[in-house]
């Protein structure tokens, strides 16, 4: 069942981009006391990922961050040198990499797809989610194939 406004994150290990490496952290810790607009991708270097999704959250960010956003995450089943490299490529220091390597964090919040019909696997379904406190305040979910709900531009809309 996938998680719903109103639900508190589920306590799982991420695993964030950082200069000196991957440090693992956990969902209660890293999403505790602040206001944190997150998105999903189902994979970091993938067409609408890197062509749309990262770059309209890069060129957001200070807008959203006016609007009270503390923190931008971008979360994937990837791994942290993955994430860490994507952001190096396409993204900003204001985007947070927190690498799902294994899909616990997908599957704990019910929004997994499956991607083995294009050598994926399991994977992160698209969507954004703007957490207060480790509690999912919106949350919004793409139907397969699309891209408008989750951009930032929809997510502005929303603060």
């Amino acid at each position: 069942m996938a998680i719903s406004v109103g639900d508190k994150l589920p306590e799982v290990t991420l695993v964030k981009a950082t200069e000196n490496g991957p440090e693992q952290v956990s969902s209660s810790e890293y999403f505790a006391g602040k206001r944190v607009a997150l998105f999903s991708v189902p994979g970091a270097f993938t067409p609408t990922c890197s062509a749309r999704h990262l770059p309209g959250y890069v060129e957001k960010a200070a807008e959203l961050k006016a609007k009270g956003v503390d923190e931008i995450a971008a979360t994937a089943v990837n791994d942290a040198f993955v994430m860490g490299a994507w952001n190096k490529a396409a993204g900003s220091e204001d985007i947070t990499m927190l690498a799902d390597g294994n899909g616990d964090f997908a599957e704990a919040v019910g929004l997994t797809m499956d991607g083995s019909g294009f050598g994926m696997g399991k994977r992160g379904q698209r969507y954004s989610m703007i957490v207060e406190d480790g509690v999912v305040k919106e949350l919004n979910v793409e139907a397969p194939g699309d891209f408008s709900v989750s951009s930032a531009e929809h997510m502005l809309g929303q603060l």
